[in-house]
């Protein structure tokens, strides 16, 4: 039997934190309400690892959420920064890292324009808005279970997928308190992988939507890859004079160099970009063609601004990062070559426990699903046994595995992984499973 892990300063500090931060923590899935227990804070991060207050070592496969491809602390991100804060943290003007990023960014993934932000958030908002101001159309189409940041016109999901009344399909509701009916009905959402459910709302309604987002590989429900023909419906969206937007703050350098969509061949309008492309540190982008990037101000008529957009320390950590990328040419297979081997693993060690498991892997992205039957919607995905997998990732916790803290969460995998790092969270996978069993 495993002694828990003393947690003393970790608890104390949640506690503190509750009384002056709501829920206490600054974005929810923190709070490991998903599976039960206090939270870790963490005092510091190294390569593959994350070290609490409590001082416990944790692999780490959440890596802020994506950013950290490299592994935390990377050397050539925090010379970057170092040598960038030298000069003062923010200007409020333009400076030469800003341009250096820009055109790093275009280049690689082939755009003609970009322009910087500080969150995903604000870039997947701004492109909805461009799209607006080009097309002269108000609504836009997204995917249920897709999640595009917390703009009041993006949280919003249909509970039962699509309506059978074509009157009405499509329609949403608010998912959150304070998104007001008015504003979510401008938001039309599919089944994600449902590629006739996407041309039959084109077909009815086509005529009036601005744009269709979504995310090439989905993260937020858990990990959902694109099937042939719902990326073939995708792409049949522009017949309409409805603009594609990728969401890949997420997926963009994740996956490749070019993002998913380069990896999956989809062609978008726009880009969003954010995590590893600020290499930590807060930063979003938008981007596409010329004739598109143009109307944004003060060029064209769709205004947009941030006090903070191309922050010198965020341009430098973003440089840094993606630079590391392109010069390190077996990154991306060392990720693939690991994540799998993580994939195969759990499966193995899953199946010998008799804990019905389905793995969605792609790249350095995974989720498992604890439940029988394949996950490609997520009507699929909501239908996990979320109570077994709290119990597993709670096993994981107390054995050194920081897993993301709910089902619904892709976990990541960095270039500071190793085959140590493997072999310690497959041998607390299997002692987990055993209490996922039991749950």
């Amino acid at each position: 039997m495993t002694s828990l892990p003393q947690t003393s300063i970790s608890d104390t500090l949640f506690e503190r934190a509750k009384k002056v931060i709501p829920g206490g923590v600054n974005s929810p899935v923190r709070a490991f309400r998903a599976v039960g227990g206090s939270p870790r804070f963490i005092e510091r991060a190294e390569g593959a690892y994350l070290i609490d207050k409590d001082g416990h070592a944790l692999i780490d496969y959440i890596g802020s959420w994506g950013p950290m491809i490299l592994g935390h602390n990377h050397p050539a991100v925090r010379e970057a920064i170092s040598e960038a804060l030298a000069g003062g943290t923010s200007f409020g003007a333009p400076n030469e890292r800003e341009v250096e990023l820009a055109e790093l960014v275009t280049r690689l993934t082939k755009t003609e324009k970009v322009r910087f932000v500080s969150s995903g958030t604000e870039a997947t908002m701004s492109a909805l808005r461009l799209a607006r101001g080009v097309t002269g159309r108000d609504l836009i189409v997204k995917f249920r279970g897709n999640y595009h940041g917390h703009a009041d016109g993006l949280l919003v999901e249909a509970g039962s997928g699509l309506l059978t009344n074509a009157e009405h399909l499509g329609a949403g509701a608010p998912s959150s308190a304070g998104v007001p009916a008015a504003y979510a009905a401008l938001t039309l959402v599919v089944e994600y992988n449902d590629p006739e459910g996407l041309d039959a709302l084109m077909q009815l309604r086509g005529h009036e939507i601005a744009a269709v987002i979504f995310e090439p590989v989905v993260g937020n429900a858990g990990v959902l890859i694109p099937t042939p023909e719902f990326r073939a419906a995708l792409h049949r969206v522009k017949s309409h004079g409805a603009l594609l937007i990728a969401d890949e703050v997420m997926t963009g350098f994740r996956l490749s160099l070019r993002g998913a969509c380069g990896l999956l061949g989809l062609q978008s309008d726009l880009t969003c970009w954010g995590k590893i492309i600020g290499g930590g540190l807060p930063v979003g982008a938008y981007g596409g063609r010329a004739e598109l990037m143009d109307f944004v101000s003060p060029q064209g008529p769709v205004y947009q601004a941030g006090t903070l957009s191309g922050n010198p320390l965020a341009m430098a950590a973003g440089l840094a990062t993606l630079r590391e990328l392109e010069r390190d040419e077996g990154l991306y297979v060392r990720l693939e070559t690991y994540t799998s081997a993580l994939a195969d693993g759990l499966r193995a060690a899953a199946g010998e426990a008799g804990v019905p498991l389905q793995v969605n892997q792609i790249g350095s992205m995974l989720t498992a699903f604890f439940g029988d039957g394949e996950v490609s919607r997520f009507a699929h995905a909501a239908q996990a046994d979320t109570a077994a997998f709290a119990a597993w990732f709670r096993g994981l916790l107390e054995r050194g595995v920081y897993w993301a803290p709910s089902q619904f969460e892709s976990i990541f995998v960095s270039g500071a992984h190793g085959e140590r790092e493997l072999e310690s969270t497959l041998s607390a996978a299997r002692a987990a499973f055993a209490l996922s069993r039991t749950a």
